[in-house]
Order: C-alpha cells, then structure tokens, then sequence
C-alpha cells in the first residue's frame, strides 16, 4: 500500500513506496555515526566505501575549513590553485610510474565518462576510428549514460537501454573459469580492433564483491598491450587500500594507460575524482589545432576545498601507520570471517584486503533477492551500517575499525542469517 506521506527528498536507490523511513544523522567520528536520539551506528560501509581513515578526521577537517576561509571556488580553465597543483604532485608519486597527467572531476561515474572520452579522443585525434570498448560480465562502472554502457546490462539501466552504446563483454573470471576470460579477451582485441578494455581490478563492487586473483589482471593488461587496446582501471571502489594496497593494479605490476580513481580521494569528506593517463593520451589532445581540444568539464572541476580535503588525505598515506592499520583491518577481517567458511547458512565466504563478502543462501538470489531488504531492516535495528547487494553481505570499513567493531559487525550478520532462515 502507498504511504499517505511522501518524503519530500527523492533518496537514491531508494523504492520509497516501501522504505519511506530515513534515519537521521547529525554526526559522524571515526567509525561511528550519531542518531538525533543518539543511538550509536557502527558504519560497517564507509558510508558507501568513500570514508577511509575514519569520520570527521581532523587533519582533514582542519585542511577543509583553512582553506574555505582562503579560496573556495575557481574556474579551472585558464586559471589553476595550489591544491590542485600539490594533490597532481601528490598523485603522481603514489600512482603506477608511467601516468603522466592527471584530469579532474567530481565523482566516480564522471571519472569514467573522462576515461572513455580519453580513450575515444585518443584513437581519433590520430587518425584510427576505434570506437568499440571492451568490458567484463557484471562490472558497475556508474551511473551517468557512458558509465552505464560500459557495466552490466539489468535492472540498474533497463529504462535506458535504447540510449546505451553497443559494447563487448567478457565472462567473469571465476576460480577454475580463468581461461575462458582470457581467451574471450584476446578473441574481442584481435577481431574486433577496439579501442579500448575497462575492468575494475581484483573486485566488482555493485556486482556483488566479486574476486578475483591479480595474475588475471596482470594477463589482461598482457592481451591489451599486445594487440595495441587501451587498458582502463576504474578503481573508483577498489583504490586507497581497499584491497590492501593503495591501488589494486600495484599487486599486478600492472600499470593502466588509463586510471579512474575517486570515493576515498578526499577520505570521504568531500566529492572530488581524477582520471590519471598516459603521456601518449594527452599527447594525442595537444596541438596548435583547437578542434583537438578534450571537450570535458564541470563547474566545480578541481574544486579548491575539495582539492585541500585530498591534500589532507594524502599527506596522511605518507605516514607509515597508515599502511601498517591497513594491513591490521586486513587480518581482523580474516580472523572474523574464518569461523564463517563453516557455517552452512553461507556460501563463497572471501576477502581482498580490507573487504569480505559472504552469500546467504536463499532462493532467490542478486540484487532484488526478496531477502535484501530484510536484512538491511535487521542490521538498522542493531545499529549497523550495512548495505546488502540482495543475499550478498559485504563489510568495508573504515581503517580505523576495532576489533571489537568488527565482532559486533559479525555477531549481526550470523543473528541475521539465524532470524530470517
């Protein structure tokens, strides 16, 4: 039955015909976020997998209100600030060696529309129409309409399938199925002379935290680079220590010609996204003929306060703690998920770095498994921020987790699984 009141705020991915409810939050620190009656919520998410070193961090904040009393917004055409130009110097250094330049935007999703219009601008500035992109079998890639042609085909982007570009896709690479996304690979670069592959390295996140071995991704930037296609790693999910390392094409040794990093760019405090490539890509856009210009911009591209929070943030990944709390949040999340292999209510209990994810076993499964809502009513009311991809349960928290966190985390999800079997 429709509610008789409407929430006058349209939420995202939200059916408010049947969760018309919001909790109100009115303040975040550390891994916890506070209800206006004061309930304590472990946020066991990062707030949509952008928070990292924790809520209101207060190096970060200090940057983000120093700099809103200096300068807070400038055109990026014509004009350039300091923190841009420190966070491009920051970038740089901490990204694989061989990206040279560094494009900025304000969100995941315009990260990748960048990449492909790199991508595209690239082949047809020198003289080759190479249009096709080459994409794997359930990624996300995000929500704008370019993004959405490079992800998985379903309910996300039904309504707008007659507006979505033709695009190549390649099976998922499960354990013992390896090959066959190689080989589907090296079939689409030699016969179908694309120009570009995008993947999202290690994990799909919205595709339902799926892993993957990093030796696969070390073979597909192989196939790429031998038949001349471009490699894109949209590691908009998958950067700043997600899956262990700062990057997760650093476990390949493989270095992108093209790479999408943004969420815990800015720790989580602010939107702000880069598009990292090659020299030869922005080589192919420089030129006295200004019909070779990259056509790409938004008003607030390389926004100063933004600029400053990233600044913040990568100041903190230049303190070995940092990498050391890392690698600490890695093997808490192994220990809690050991006991889980065994229990017969789960199934594909996995880890990479800092994330797991585990199915329960239901009847229906994916994205709209009738059990997703249930379980996201379940851990509201144990003041738990989880937000299930239909019977998949994923923890990414932020680094500054506790132990004792995390077993109030997965004490939940086995009650949870106990409740609604």
């Amino acid at each position: 039955m429709m509610p008789n009141k409407r929430c006058p705020i349209w939420h995202p991915f939200t059916q408010h015909a049947l969760d018309n409810e919001m909790t109100k939050v009115v303040r975040g620190n550390g891994a916890y976020l506070y209800t206006a009656d004061d309930h304590r919520i472990i946020d066991a998410i990062s707030s949509w997998w952008v928070v990292t070193h924790g809520h209101c961090h207060p190096q970060i904040v200090s940057a983000i209100q120093e700099q809103a009393g200096k300068l807070n917004q400038i055109i990026f055409a014509g004009y350039t600030h300091d923190p841009a130009e420190e966070v491009a110097q920051l970038l740089l250094k901490l990204a694989p060696r061989g990206v040279d330049h560094v494009f900025y935007s304000d969100s995941g999703s315009a990260s990748v529309e960048v990449a492909l219009k790199m991508a595209l601008g690239y082949w047809h500035n020198i003289g080759e129409q190479r249009t096709r992109i080459v994409v794997m079998q359930h990624s996300y890639h995000g929500d704008t309409f370019g993004a959405m042609s490079v992800g998985a085909r379903g309910v996300f982007n039904a309504a707008y399938g007659p507006l979505l570009f033709d695009v190549t896709s390649i099976p998922f690479p499960a354990s013992g199925r390896e090959q066959a996304t190689l080989d589907a690979l090296e079939s689409a670069c030699r016969n179908e002379n694309p120009a570009a592959f995008i993947v999202e390295p290690l994990v799909l996140g919205a595709g339902g935290m799926l892993m993957y071995p990093a030796w696969v991704l070390r073979e597909m930037k192989r196939i790429c680079e031998a038949s001349d296609v471009l490699f894109i790693a949209d590691e908009v999910m998958t950067g700043w220590g997600r899956t262990g390392t700062i990057f997760a094409c650093e476990q390949a040794n493989v270095v992108p010609d093209i790479a999408c990093y943004s969420k815990g760019l800015t720790g989580g405090a602010l939107p702000l996204a880069v598009t990292l490539c090659r020299a030869e890509i922005f080589d192919a856009h420089y030129s006295e003929d200004r019909t070779r210009t990259f056509f790409h911009s938004s008003s607030y591209t390389a926004n100063p306060v933004a600029c400053a929070a990233a600044k913040a943030n990568l100041d903190l990944w230049k303190d070995q703690e940092c990498h050391r709390r890392i690698a600490a949040v890695a093997t808490m999340q192994e220990q809690a998920i050991e006991a889980l292999r065994a229990n017969p209510r789960f199934a594909n209990v996995r880890r990479c770095g800092t994330i797991t994810a585990l199915d329960l076993k239901t009847r229906d499964t994916g994205y709209l498994a009738g059990v997703g809502p249930k379980l996201h009513a379940f851990f509201k009311g144990r003041n738990l921020l989880l937000r299930p991809l239909g019977n998949t349960i994923y923890v990414m928290p932020p680094y500054c987790v506790t132990a004792g966190d995390l077993g109030e985390i997965y004490a939940g999800i086995c009650d949870a699984a106990d409740a609604l079997a």
